[in-house]
């Protein structure tokens, strides 16, 4: 068994090491985004759309953007955004956590971000809770 010193002294040294944690990870965020698609297990719910709402938190690196002040130098939240009701409306929902997964993996592939916390909130599927939903985080 190693000694935590050991263990200390490791992570001091890979600390150290560039890698690409070590780059700025900045937030940009995305409150209440309201999506409609089509999701629920009932019959009801398959028959009609119904809104969605999602809080985005995407870890990115706006460096450069805050440099060169140009919206090709960072994540274009309006171009994402109609992504996501895109995406969203192109198919059926059972389940929130399959379009919360679903719109994830949109954000980290299609955007480049490095992560992405997500909050996906389907209003009125609980009679007696305000709120119900999902929250997931997902990096590259």
């Amino acid at each position: 068994m190693q000694s935590s010193r050991d263990s200390f002294s490791r992570f001091r040294y890979s600390a150290a090491t560039p890698t690409r944690e070590a780059e700025n990870v900045d937030i940009i965020f995305i409150k209440e985004l309201k999506i409609e698609c089509v999701i629920g297990i009932w019959d009801w719910e398959r028959a009609t759309t119904q809104t969605v709402r999602v809080d985005l938190e995407i870890g990115t690196d706006i460096s450069k953007a805050a440099a060169s002040d140009d919206i090709k130098d960072t994540l274009d939240y309006k171009a994402l955004s109609k992504r996501l009701q895109e995406v969203a409306s192109a198919q059926p929902f059972g389940l929130v956590e399959k379009l919360a997964e679903t719109i994830a993996q949109t954000v980290l592939t299609e955007f480049g971000a490095r992560s992405v916390r997500l909050t996906l909130n389907k209003k009125g599927a609980l009679r007696d809770a305000r709120d119900v939903g999902v929250v997931i985080e997902r990096k590259q």
